[in-house]
């Protein structure tokens, strides 16, 4: 059990970095993004569902981890850009 708990410590290390990394694109986006309209994409979004459950099954990810996991993301993401839209714009 050390060895699996050991293993899920350092999974979860790496998914700190590349979801601080996918947050640098939320900062980009708000910075690039013209309108505080335009943050929240409905078609973008269901978008990036579709390609992680493409991704997921191949991979042998559960589309039931899968999905709930990303659009809890994405929810989490578009609030973080709204702050950072209104932030630049401050």
């Amino acid at each position: 059990m050390a060895e699996v708990r050991h293993g899920v410590d350092a999974l979860d290390r790496a998914l700190v970095v590349m979801l601080a990394e996918r947050q640098r694109y939320m900062d980009a986006a708000a910075r690039i993004k013209p309108s505080r309209d335009v943050v929240h994409d409905d078609a973008r979004i269901e978008d990036v569902v579709s390609k992680v459950l493409a991704a997921a099954g191949p991979a042998g990810l559960s589309p039931a981890i899968a999905e709930p996991v990303w659009r809890t993301l994405i929810d989490r993401c578009i609030a973080h850009e709204f702050g950072a839209w209104d932030r630049t714009r401050a």
